[in-house]
């Protein structure tokens, strides 16, 4: 069975990233490298990257709505609010609600295996593991594992 993997926005735009810094060279080898390998995943969008994606304003724009396009959108299920509220009320995520809370809303409620992000500052950032699980497990949602594509290239490699 296929790891079901929702993919965040930055993933898309860092495909097409065109900053030069080796950082984001880096981060822009390691999304096409892990994109290489997508058939090996279940991966999943949803309505709230495309959004976020049709409204910003940079290079490869259409590009990256077009890397997308052929992904399915897990639904925006009327409890995701709920969940929404409870990350905010409990300081796990910023009060944003088309940020980084629907995110992981949308990859707990629907069970994905992996939110893929490089949004380590409020997705990905080890120092909010432990929080999410407790908050995730007290509202009996699935806890998705917070990964940047250069981490799950590690653990392919590691299979």
């Amino acid at each position: 069975m296929r790891k079901r993997v929702y993919v965040e926005t930055s993933i898309p735009s860092f495909y097409f990233e065109t900053r030069t810094a080796p950082d984001m060279v880096a981060r822009r080898n390691w999304t096409r490298e892990w994109w290489g390998m997508i058939d090996q995943f279940e991966a999943v969008t949803s309505e709230a990257v495309r959004y976020e994606l049709e409204r910003g304003m940079y290079p490869g724009k259409e590009k990256a709505l077009k890397l997308i396009a052929t992904l399915p959108d897990i639904e925006m299920d009327s409890e995701i609010q709920d969940i929404i509220t409870t990350y905010v009320s409990h300081q796990l995520m910023p009060a944003n609600p088309l940020g980084d809370a629907l995110h992981l809303a949308l990859a707990s409620y629907h069970s994905c295996d992996y939110l893929l992000t490089w949004n380590c500052q409020n997705i990905a950032n080890p120092n909010k593991f432990t929080h999410i699980r407790i908050i995730n497990t007290m509202l009996g949602l699935h806890v998705p594992e917070l990964v940047t594509p250069y981490q799950m290239l590690e653990k392919t490699n590691e299979i």
